[in-house]
């Protein structure tokens, strides 16, 4: 297991080198006059366009300014952002943690509630239940997000007054956590370590349609996919064998068929949240709520090279290390994936 562990480790460093290699090779189909583009802050800057451009090296051979771009990189140096005014790497821990607070309620929710509902509709294959959840999945398949989340602002927000609209927090709030101590960067976390829970319940509450919004877009996907395994469970040889020694029903369904059915949920769900760390886009600009999603997409509008650049790559280590971690959990559950 060790051997496997590592072997999947080393593969993180190269894939890392390449990806990078390829996504700074993508910035050079645009002209030097576009990269130097996030560098004019000013009228001024402007008339020196091309004394930035000699300064900055856009005009250097390929090699020359992915070696400039990597030195700087491991520094911990990805750039100045145009969108949000600060450097890309404070961007990025600054709405990290608000991208990360709202995946850790929206995760547990969309895993459960796919498990649970595939594992009820393949138990119940062609009845009532099993129709009504088909009926569903499509209609989650079919509705686009910015329509499902304009629809919860709509009623929940515009029309109900259940719950509040846009952003992390109401702004009576946005003062009273301003001499409040960070230990983690979520504010939902930081204000009941601070024992501001009317502060926690209000991010908590904002939260509440984003998350809504992400889960029903999110579950259709991983419940078809639970249900067609589990139907597929439920018809093979070791389960029969099972009823066949007397086993109570219950046991052969959660212990034999839905164990065996789980193993391509572990990809779906490394997926998942690879999805969510990187930026629910649509979502966070809908809500606009403060985190990386919201962020890139001002970036691309603004052609913020250094922000999207930035993104990429975070997202890429994300799937990277996300899928190496998948495959060592498919080795522990399953051993002989240890010797492919």
């Amino acid at each position: 297991m060790l051997n496997f562990i590592v072997r999947r480790l080393i593969q993180i460093p190269v894939v890392m080198l390449v990806l990078s290699i390829l996504v700074v090779g993508l910035t050079q189909l645009l002209t030097p006059e576009q990269r130097a583009a996030p560098y004019i802050r000013s009228e001024n800057a402007a008339a020196r366009m091309e004394q930035i451009i000699t300064e900055r090296g856009l005009r250097d051979p390929f090699p020359v300014q992915y070696s400039r771009w990597f030195t700087k990189t491991i520094q911990g140096d990805l750039g100045f952002s145009k969108a949000s005014g600060k450097d890309v790497i404070d961007t990025i821990k600054e709405r990290l943690p608000a991208t990360i607070e709202l995946t850790l309620v929206t995760a547990i929710p969309i895993m459960l509630l796919s498990v649970w509902l595939g594992t009820v509709s393949a138990l119940h294959k062609d009845k009532f239940i099993d129709q009504v959840m088909r009926v569903l999945t499509v209609l989650g398949f079919s509705l686009p997000t910015f329509v499902l989340g304009i629809l919860m602002l709509a009623i929940f927000y515009a029309y109900l007054g259940w719950l509040p609209g846009a952003g992390q927090m109401n702004t009576e709030n946005l003062f009273a956590v301003a001499d409040m101590k960070r230990y983690t960067g979520m504010l939902s976390v930081d204000a009941m370590l601070n024992g501001r829970w009317n502060v926690a319940w209000d991010v908590l509450r904002h939260m509440l349609l984003p998350a809504a919004t992400l889960t029903i877009v999110s579950v259709p996907t991983i419940l078809k996919v639970m249900r067609n395994n589990m139907l597929e469970a439920l018809t093979s040889d070791y389960v029969r064998t099972a009823r066949a020694k007397g086993l109570p029903m219950r046991a052969v369904n959660n212990k034999h068929a839905r164990r065996n059915a789980l193993l391509p949920i572990v990809t779906l769900g490394g997926f998942l949240i690879i999805g969510l760390l990187g930026g629910s886009l649509i979502t966070e600009t809908i809500f606009a709520y403060p985190g990386i999603g919201q962020w890139v997409v001002q970036s691309a509008l603004q052609i913020d090279l250094a922000g999207v650049l930035g993104f990429t790559l975070l997202t890429a280590l994300l799937v990277v290390v996300m899928s190496t971690v998948v495959d060592i959990l498919y080795g522990v559950i399953d051993p002989r994936v240890r010797f492919d």
